[in-house]
């Protein structure tokens, strides 16, 4: 088996391939027309090249990636884009070409950003983009813009996530709510008699017989919840990543385990019930799997065990 198949079939390596090429969120999402007839133009989608370092930060870390260029002399840019994936550094290249404006600046800066979009698409990044299909649209020409951006089709959205239920978790993983005070029952208002009743009928002549004022029985202060059930599992994949992230280099940094051992593991473990390896998409079960993965991983990282491993 080569190293390229074996790197494809790592969880950790699926995880982060995934997440690299996950839709954008639509409002980032710009479209500028390719070809105009009249008030109608053909709509290109695009992003920023902002978003694809946004992203890499996001995914791989600010410390594992890194960006070349050299300027070409017919005026166009290569890119050379490096990005640490699991133990390895893969670079890919591209070249980006300059713009039709008139400063030169302006036409370097474009021909820089082009470069880098079109290194980071070979990771993946945005490359869903270009499976969109060309649409025509209203056209203003006299503003020289789109009057109504197109909609995006289902698979260049980001999947919308549920509402899991809560259970315990590790501490540091899990947020919990703090703890709402039971009421009280009003003791000055025992044995208090009730007031007495002024429309009452005249009373008959025959003694009336009095009775003794009836109290009510004390309730039984309602136990404290127990914080360990009021704790709030993450509400979604990205927010699951981000907490995984954070709860890894906090073990890390206690020297219980090594800086991506724990999401590598979590992966792992959903990839083996039948989940799918983008951790961003994961809902309910899939979450409540990752908690009870990351409780069975912290209890054997402080007991000083070898890291827990799942069987691929």
């Amino acid at each position: 088996m080569s190293i390229e198949t074996g790197m494809s079939r790592s969880p950790q390596m699926l995880a982060l391939t995934s997440e690299l090429a996950a839709p954008f969120n639509p409002r980032d999402v710009k479209f500028k027309p390719q070809m105009v007839k009249n008030n109608r133009c053909l709509a290109m989608a695009y992003i920023d090249a902002r978003l694809i370092q946004d992203r890499l930060d996001e995914v791989l870390g600010v410390e594992n990636w890194e960006d070349v260029y050299k300027i070409l002399p017919d005026g166009s840019v290569m890119c050379r884009l490096r990005c640490k994936l699991g133990d390895r550094w893969i670079t890919k290249t591209d070249v980006g070409s300059p713009s039709e404006q008139p400063d030169m600046g302006d036409r370097l800066k474009a021909a820089f950003s082009d470069a880098l979009k079109r290194a980071a698409v070979k990771f993946g990044i945005g490359r869903y983009l270009y499976r969109l299909s060309a649409q025509w649209v209203e056209y203003d020409p006299v503003k020289k813009q789109i009057v109504q951006p197109p909609q995006l089709p289902s698979f260049a959205v980001p999947k919308a996530k549920s509402q899991p239920s809560a259970k315990p978790a590790p501490s540091g993983f899990v947020a919990t709510e703090p703890k709402k005070e039971a009421a009280r029952a009003d003791v000055s208002k025992i044995n208090e008699p009730a007031p007495a009743n002024t429309n009452a009928p005249a009373a008959k002549t025959e003694a009336p017989k009095t009775e003794a004022p009836k109290t009510e029985a004390l309730k039984p202060e309602p136990q404290k919840a127990d914080p360990s059930k009021t704790a709030n599992l993450p509400s979604n994949g990205q927010e699951l990543h981000r907490r995984l992230r954070e709860y890894d280099a906090k073990l890390a940094s206690q020297k219980l385990c090594s800086v991506g051992a724990l999401l590598a593991y979590v992966t792992q473990a959903g990839v083996k019930a039948g989940f799918t390896a983008n951790m961003n998409e994961w809902t309910g079960p899939a979450i409540q799997l990752a908690v009870d993965a990351v409780r069975e991983f912290d209890q054997a990282s402080r007991q000083g065990k070898p890291e827990p491993r799942t069987a691929a």
